[in-house]
């Protein structure tokens, strides 16, 4: 079987192509077959002005016909297409999504933060790891973080807030943003085993890949303390030179590490898995389970 994801966010648009081989005795195996990554920035336009401009609204349509053909080349059986934070927040979101299902028959979900943070947790990473310990899940995008805790096989507590990296990069996130995140994180993140992150999103990736630490083990809060100190003082085209960074990741990184470090501060973390997972994983796998069976469409 053969599924996509697109996961259209306030920095990048993703498409994610899939070969989900089964057997009856053994857990699907899932086969990344194609992942491309266009940089469309469109919280670039709709956390200053409110919507997409015309530029960056026709680099959407043309990104979603080629992603369009790219799933018939692939033979793409079943697709999934959601848009995030900046979509949702797009005065001329749902124009555009009409726009595409047009232009390319590809039909964009503008989903809600909640929605988001359940895409991230279909990954069921932390059903896989050590039931002594307690898990938040921390995606941090371009225009939203999302937190869901789990517990003892069990979602305690899923929330999405306005903080992101491009928000930040604008001056869009202010203190009582801050401190709101703050107090939700001390009244609901907290159990009587260790408390234990699962980080996703481009960001922690390329930090998780640069700390050298082996796949598989986690990173310490002070690694990445010591990245933000080491990284933040330098401009973005000194990140460039010094890091191989392109140019849309250099500008991020730093809010990025800001908003893991305080997550983690605040809820007493001390070290984070990275195992590159993604809202588009989390489609292609809610895409399975539906197609196994296995969960009931809303």
């Amino acid at each position: 079987m053969r599924l996509a994801a697109i996961d259209i966010g306030s920095n990048a648009a993703r498409l994610l192509i899939n070969e989900v081989k089964q057997s009856p005795d053994s857990a699907p195996e899932f086969i990344k077959l194609n992942l491309l990554r266009i940089p469309l920035r469109l919280g670039m336009d709709v956390f200053k002005y409110g919507n997409i401009g015309e530029e960056r609204e026709q680099m959407v349509l043309d990104t979603m016909k080629v992603f369009s053909d790219l799933m018939k080349i692939y033979k793409v059986e079943n697709y999934r297409a959601c848009a995030t934070s900046a979509m949702r927040d797009a005065a001329n979101g749902e124009e555009i999504r009409r726009k595409v299902l047009e232009s390319s028959g590809i039909n964009i979900e503008i989903i809600s933060g909640d929605e988001e943070a359940g895409l991230i947790f279909e990954n069921q990473i932390a059903e896989a790891m050590d039931t002594q310990n307690a898990y938040l899940y921390i995606d941090v995008g371009g225009g939203s973080t999302e937190l869901t805790f789990f517990e003892n096989n069990t979602m305690r507590y899923k929330r999405s807030f306005n903080i992101g990296t491009i928000r930040l990069l604008n001056g869009l996130v202010t203190d009582d943003m801050w401190k709101e995140m703050k107090e939700e994180i001390r009244k609901n993140i907290n159990s009587k085993k260790p408390v234990v992150a699962i980080g996703s999103g481009g960001n922690i990736n390329k930090i998780f890949s640069m700390s050298k630490t082996k796949e598989g083990k986690p990173m310490a809060l002070s690694t990445l303390k010591n990245f933000y100190r080491e990284i933040s003082p330098l401009t973005v085209e000194e990140r460039m030179s010094k890091y191989n960074f392109r140019e849309d990741r250099a500008d991020v990184i730093v809010p990025a590490l800001k908003i893991f470090v305080s997550v983690m501060q605040w809820a007493d973390i001390n070290k984070i898995f990275v195992p590159k997972i993604s809202v588009a994983d989390g489609i292609i796998h809610s895409l399975h389970r539906l197609a196994a069976g296995t969960v009931q469409e809303n």
